[in-house]
């Protein structure tokens, strides 16, 4: 069984490698063994590069036949997982296991985050009709239908995060919103990401209305956020930032999760922070601001109990000038109120207890791995002095005040182990 995998830039779409099953691997499905090859053509235009013109960075541009198991890291991101994956079974009748993995990929990967595609085996359908945010937010009928219809969940998505019913839509210029890749690139305004809560739970309800507020707070405390969500009728819409449009056209930038830089091909896996820091130094074109941006964002998400911080949470984005940064903040919620209780998926080996880490022992585990480490320490030092008035901050950018209320005792335990970070790295004797 084959997969032909397409990307792009430069305004076009461009046939750009191929993934063949190795014997009956296919029941075995991401787990199996495969053979993944750059095509020719392409491999001549961009021999060697490894930033949005290839498919991984962990894979550059080449001529070489890749053969091994499991998958190469990144098809996961764009196999589809959660709720997509729930969706996508249950049209094509399948068992919910790895052997409909192959069948998954071909038909559900035609539309993913990013700037990779797996080639459609036909065109969607025509996408005359467009719905406005009431109907979204409503879950008008015909909308369900239609997002069903056109297969609009998001690919790659696993976690806790990924249980939630979300969609990938395209704002027309005259407003509707329309499937992702239903829409001419012509008729296209902007592009979002919209979410609904995963069940009617209050937990659940809450938990996405605080993602708002989360995500406006990261941005006041100065973590790369790119542009403030809505929240209306239980539904959260989010900006995409791995879509641009311009004049001649929409830019789709690359984006790749840190578990495929990381090279785990694999769902719910463990990876410890530092490697993710690793993965950073290794493929980002500012590793040391990325670094620092990593820690700070785990800092948050410790301090406000966002648990489900796992490795596909976090991913590197790649514009087409050729610069490869990790990605504005997503999936940043208080993902503790989950009534099924989630415990903190990635963590600092040796340094981590509970849940929480000793945040002088993080620096000290990641300094060695930044070229420059002198301004980590100052900078997780004044983001200590700005969470003195973090709860007050949270009510200013609408989150509950029960919520906020749960939330006192763990951001003063982050802030006062922030505050034991040393001033100055010690000298190694």
């Amino acid at each position: 069984m084959k997969c032909h995998l397409q990307i792009h830039h430069g305004g076009s779409w461009h046939p750009v490698a191929e993934l063949e099953s190795v014997g009956d691997s296919v029941v075995e499905g991401h787990r199996g063994r495969v053979h993944f090859t750059y095509d020719d053509d392409y491999a001549l235009q961009h021999l060697g590069a490894r930033d949005h013109r290839a498919a991984s960075c962990c894979l550059p541009v080449d001529f070489d036949v890749h053969t091994g198991s499991p998958w190469p890291a990144f098809m996961l991101d764009i196999l589809p997982a959660g709720a997509a994956r729930r969706t996508w079974v249950a049209a094509l009748r399948l068992k919910n296991d790895e052997s409909a993995d192959w069948q998954l990929i071909l038909r559900g990967a035609s539309h993913p985050p990013g700037n990779l595609r797996v080639l459609p085996s036909e065109p969607p359908p025509s996408s005359a009709q467009g719905f406005t945010r009431a109907q979204v937010g409503s879950r008008d009928p015909q909308f369900v239908e239609y997002a069903y219809e056109h297969r609009a969940g998001v690919a790659g998505t696993s976690g806790a995060h990924g249980e939630s019913p979300k969609f990938l839509l395209t704002e027309a210029l005259d407003g509707l919103l329309h499937a992702d890749g239903a829409l001419a690139d012509a008729q296209a305004k902007r592009h979002w990401l919209v979410k609904w809560p995963r069940s009617n739970r209050d937990s659940d309800r809450q938990i996405l209305r605080n993602e708002s507020a989360y995500l406006h707070f990261a941005n006041r405390m100065g973590l790369r956020v790119h542009a403030e969500p809505v929240f209306e009728d239980d539904t959260l819409y989010v900006k995409r930032f791995d879509r641009h449009v311009t004049s001649d056209g929409v830019e789709r930038y690359g984006l790749e999760s840190l578990c495929s830089l990381a090279g785990v091909a694999a769902y719910g896996a463990r990876i410890p922070q530092e490697r993710l820091v690793q993965a950073l130094a290794d493929f980002s074109t500012n590793p040391d601001a990325d670094i620092i941006e990593l820690v700070k964002r785990d800092i948050l998400s410790v301090a406000l109990g966002n648990t489900d911080n796992h490795a596909r949470n976090q991913a590197l984005l790649k514009t087409t000038d050729g610069a490869m940064r990790l990605s504005p903040l997503f999936d940043f919620a208080p993902m503790f109120l989950d009534e099924s209780g989630i415990p903190r998926c990635c963590r600092w080996t040796a340094v981590e207890s509970m849940g929480f880490p000793s945040w002088p022992g993080v620096v000290d585990m990641v300094e060695p791995l930044m070229a420059d480490p002198v301004p980590l320490r100052p900078a997780l030092r004044i983001m200590a002095d700005g969470l003195s008035d973090a709860p007050e901050l949270l009510l200013e950018c609408g989150a509950d005040s029960m919520l906020v209320e749960r939330l006192r005792r763990r951001i003063e335990d982050v802030r006062c182990s922030l505050h034991d970070i040393e001033p100055v790295r010690k000298s190694r004797p």
